[in-house]
Formats: C-alpha cells, sequence, structure tokens
C-alpha cells in the first residue's frame, strides 16, 4: 500500500535533515509523526520515526546526566518507585508520611518541601517507593525535576479537593506532564514509553470535598479520581491501586525438594515469561533452562510448562535446569 505521504510531512522531513541539535530532530521527528499520513502503508515509518525519537531521548538524556548533579534524582528501591506530583499545599507530604512513616516536613505554608523526601509503603509482602517532591505548577517547574517525573515506574497527581481551584490544579498537572512529554493523553500515542499514572484526590476529610471531587468526576469522565486523605480516607484503596498502576507481579522461587520462598517475591512486569524470571534469578540460568514446574496459574499445580509461559501475580516456579 503507497504511503502517500504529504508536502507537510516533506516539509518536517526536511527540518529534520537541517537539525543541527538533538531537541531540533526530536521536534522535526514528533511534527513528521503529527503529520504523517495514519493507514497501514506507513505503518513500518511510523515505528522508525518512533525508534528514532526513542534513541534521541536517549542521548539527550545521557548529555544532561554528563553536566552535573541533580538534586531532584532518585535511586530506585522496592518492588516500584510512584512519584508524588502536585501544587503547593496539596497535601503530598503528609500522604507520603501516612503510608510509609517516613519523616517528612509538613506545614501550613507553600513549598515546605524543597528536595525530595523518599518513604516505603508496605503492600502485603512488599514494599514500594513514594517520592514527595517539592511542589510544581505551569508557571513555577523546579530545573531537573521533570527528569525525575519520567524516570518513575509511576506518578501520583495529587490535588487538594478541598480548594476552590481543585480543577484548575488537575487540568495544570496535566497539561503539564503532557506537554513536558511525560504522560501521554492523546489518542494516537504518540509519546515514547510515557509513565503511567493515577490521580489523588486528597484532604476528602475537609468540607466541599466530596461535592467538588463529584463535580470533578462529572467534568472529567474519562479519567479515574480516587478520593483520599492522610487521615486514613481511601488509603487502603490507593495502596491497591499503586500496585496496580506500576503493572507488576510478584514469583516465588522454589528449589526442588523444598518449600517455595513466599518471602522474598521476584518483581516482573507484567507480561514476563518463565524465562525473564530464570533471568532474575541468575543470569546464566536462561541459557541452561529447559523448563519450569508452576503453581498458581497453572491448569493444575506443579504443571510443567514451556520457557515462554506467561506468568501471573503469585506464581509459584520451579526451574528445571
Amino acid at each position: 500500500m503507497p504511503a502517500n505521504l504529504t508536502p507537510q510531512y516533506h516539509a518536517a522531513e526536511e527540518k529534520f535533515r537541517r537539525a543541527g541539535t538533538v531537541e531540533e530532530k526530536i521536534k522535526a521527528l514528533q511534527e513528521m509523526m503529527a503529520v504523517i499520513p495514519k493507514h497501514k502503508g506507513t505503518e513500518k515509518l511510523q515505528a522508525d520515526i518512533k525508534r528514532r525519537i526513542a534513541r534521541l531521548k536517549e542521548e539527550g538524556s545521557r548529555k544532561k546526566q554528563t553536566k552535573g548533579f541533580n538534586p531532584f534524582g532518585v535511586e530506585k528501591q522496592g518492588a516500584g518507585q510512584v512519584v508524588l506530583v502536585g501544587y503547593p499545599n496539596s497535601g503530598k507530604s503528609a500522604l507520603v508520611g501516612a503510608l510509609s512513616r517516613a519523616k517528612v516536613k509538613v506545614a501550613d505554608y507553600p513549598y515546605t518541601t524543597t528536595l525530595p523526601v523518599t518513604g516505603m509503603m508496605p503492600y502485603q509482602d512488599i514494599y514500594i517507593q513514594l517520592v514527595d517532591t517539592p511542589p510544581v505548577t505551569p508557571d513555577n517547574i523546579p530545573p531537573g525535576i521533570i527528569g525525575t517525573f519520567r524516570e518513575a515506574d509511576a506518578l501520583m497527581l495529587v490535588i487538594d479537593a478541598s480548594a476552590p481551584d481543585c480543577l484548575d490544579q488537575l487540568e495544570g498537572l496535566l497539561q503539564l506532564l503532557q506537554e513536558r512529554e511525560v504522560i501521554d493523553l492523546s489518542e494516537e500515542g504518540e509519546i515514547i514509553a510515557p509513565v503511567p499514572f493515577l490521580i489523588a484526590a486528597n484532604k476528602m476529610d475537609l468540607p466541599e470535598s466530596a461535592e467538588n471531587l463529584e463535580i470533578l468526576s462529572e467534568l472529567k469522565p474519562g479519567l479515574e479520581i480516587t478520593g483520599i486523605s492522610s487521615t486514613g480516607i481511601g488509603l487502603d484503596d490507593l495502596k491497591e491501586k499503586l500496585f496496580a498502576v506500576l503493572d507488576i507481579i510478584r514469583v516465588y522461587g522454589k528449589a526442588t525438594g523444598r518449600p517455595a520462598d513466599m518471602d522474598r517475591p521476584f518483581i516482573l512486569k507484567r507480561g514476563s515469561t518463565v524465562l525473564d524470571f530464570a533471568e532474575a534469578v541468575h543470569k546464566d540460568f536462561p541459557r541452561k533452562l529447559k523448563s519450569a514446574l508452576v503453581w498458581g496459574s497453572s491448569r493444575f499445580d506443579g504443571q510443567a510448562v514451556p520457557r515462554d509461559y506467561v506468568l501471573e501475580d503469585r506464581d509459584v516456579v520451579e526451574l528445571q535446569i
């Protein structure tokens, strides 16, 4: 099927050829992606453009990292890293303290948090890392913090549900993160590797919050908004959703003739296979692996499965080496 590329596409392609910086090249490629006809004849070309954008972004990220220390960078720990994003006084710090018992600084004045503060939130048999960050608004973005958002496994957008401007807070965060290509709200899925996110309407223990949340849900029907409070409202439900948004599974190892080790699960991305699990256990195991026995998602306990068997959360696996 012919591509039938438009004059607008060829113009954007010419901009790419003349681009001198990584940023200019990425911008030109994004314009090419925006104007390219979307049909079967251009599928391979679209995929190639996306790959080039991804490579250029990785190159740009490496260059930025070599320029100096980023005070907002946070080393990942636990089963996954969830970074909190919100306006001043949205209650992020108190929320991290309530979920993880981390020692956070909470005050009634804005910009109390100036650097990231981490806490480990217990969830069943794992810990999820929460990162409280300095507040952002569309007009006030601390240099370097966007990189922290991009590197996160997931984001939690926190808004003050009791505030009259809670809708502005939500729209401002969504627009900011979309424009900086951290999240993707487009139908075409144009942003490479967007960060998954959930929305938390905080301070549900305060007056006006319930009514405001109802209004938000009506105005934003395509978005799921979870009502919570650091006093305890909705926190158990929030933990479940944080685990879900990370899109991970827990897999437990079992040595032959021994009970499964249910205290230390391996954390894998959803959709991982027995081969992925073997690599997580030891880098040499995939080469030696013959098959595996699985308890949990298999048709019967201890079923022999092939190397490409897709595992589910809480599966027990005995590798046959």
